[in-house]
């Protein structure tokens, strides 16, 4: 019995398993002997935040922590100066020991809001990777052909266009695989996009005399726009680390058709709970607005207090539905020596906010009515605003800035 409710846990959410009866067998094994299961995700710090798209996974292997097994977190900081190329259709950019530091660090500090540490192993594979003599590599490489790497679809795709294919991005799923074999690895969680990759770590495992690892394919999130993958590079993702505020009202902007995807995957209600929001949204005994109240309560108590949450609804009821400004609204400190007869280019003004990572990215929030200045629509990508101490400057939907100007 005890198994089973752990196994309807577990399973709830997840896309595909392989496979459901070793998931359950191994289990067994770990309750007769009491030895938790070593539960792998493996991350590559390509990008310092951590979004709900990336709290899905998280949560799962919090689940297995929950359950008394331990979670091992590979940060790749030799994998990601490769590069993962799942989902590639061209090579992808390799990073720097500098920059996939940096991203890590970022990365750990943002774990505690979901993982327990004492039940937390945190692993570099630069520990092993590094150390890995060239006839080591060329014996992990006779494990796999290249007929088999072949299959996979971003590389079938990419030989059949005739596209270039870095031998090093063969090498990835190879270096990701042999994780599995150093840590022994009972469970691999990660997205469907990571199929192949995880697969290959179960196939290498068995090459090497293990027991394959079970494979926890996660579902993708899709981000605010509601078709795409939710990333920080697209600008659709909302992540775990913004204040209270802010992310309860990225949630309440998501679509209609999201709200019980992100119920399911992004809270902790019970199935039947969801299932009763959403069968009263069909019934038009609850508004969709009210269920993104309720789904907005929900993520932003996972991850501050119930009186944060509380008090962050509050907050977008008096911005968003009586249009007054935020209580608080941050100082965006303008020099007057950068000021030119007391005017400075909209777009620079923008991008000093911090709230783009490029002039140009500032550019096309302005252009799409996104930029407001106290209350007045800017779009134009030309003008020299006249700014004046005290005004508030408003980039997209929820970011407030209070103008002073400084000496």
């Amino acid at each position: 019995m005890i198994i089973d409710k752990s196994i309807e846990l577990l399973l709830r959410g997840t896309e595909e398993v392989i496979k459901v009866e070793e998931l359950e067998e191994k289990l067994r094994y770990s309750q007769k002997v009491g030895e938790p299961l070593r539960v792998k995700l493996g991350i590559d710090p390509t990008a310092p935040d951590v979004h709900l798209g990336f709290a899905v996974v998280l949560r799962k292997l919090r689940q297995f922590q929950n359950l008394g097994h331990r979670a091992i977190l590979i940060v790749g900081d030799f994998t990601a100066c490769i590069g993962d190329p799942s989902g590639r259709s061209k090579t992808r950019k390799m990073l720097n020991f500098e920059e996939v530091e940096a991203n890590a660090r970022s990365y750990l500090e943002q774990f505690s809001k979901i993982l327990l540490p004492e039940k937390t192993e945190i692993v570099f594979n630069s520990q092993w990777l590094g150390k890995m003599n060239l006839f080591g590599f060329i014996e992990l490489s006779s494990k796999y052909t290249i007929a088999r790497m072949l299959e996979r679809d971003d590389f079938s795709q990419r030989f059949n266009q005739n596209k270039p294919i870095g031998i090093h991005e063969f090498i990835y799923p190879l270096l990701q695989g042999y994780d599995s074999i150093y840590i022994q690895a009972d469970v691999e969680l990660g997205g469907r996009d990571q199929k192949f990759n995880m697969l290959v770590g179960r196939e290498l495992q068995k090459e090497y005399g293990q027991s394959p690892q079970v494979v926890m394919m996660m579902p993708i999130l899709e981000g605010l726009d509601g078709v795409e993958k939710m990333s920080k590079s697209l600008g659709n993702y909302i992540g775990i680390s913004e204040p209270p505020q802010q992310m309860f009202g990225k949630i309440m902007s998501i679509p209609d058709t999201l709200i019980i995807r992100y119920l399911t995957l992004a809270t902790e209600l019970s199935l039947t709970e969801i299932k009763e929001i959403e069968n009263s949204i069909k019934e038009g005994t609850l508004s969709p607005r009210d269920a993104k109240l309720r789904l907005a309560k929900e993520v932003v108590s996972l991850y501050y207090t119930k009186e944060q949450a509380e008090a962050a609804e509050r907050e977008f009821k008096r911005v968003f539905s009586k249009k007054e400004l935020p209580q608080e609204i941050p100082l965006l400190e303008l020099h007057t020596s950068d000021l030119q007869n007391g005017k400075i280019w909209i777009v620079e003004l923008v991008y000093l906010t911090g709230v783009v990572e490029s002039k140009r990215e500032a550019r096309r929030i302005i252009s799409q009515g996104g930029v407001s200045l106290d209350g007045k629509k800017i779009n134009d990508i030309k003008i020299d605003l006249e700014v004046k101490e005290g005004q508030v400057l408003r980039v997209g939907k929820f970011h407030f800035f209070k103008l002073k100007l400084v000496e």
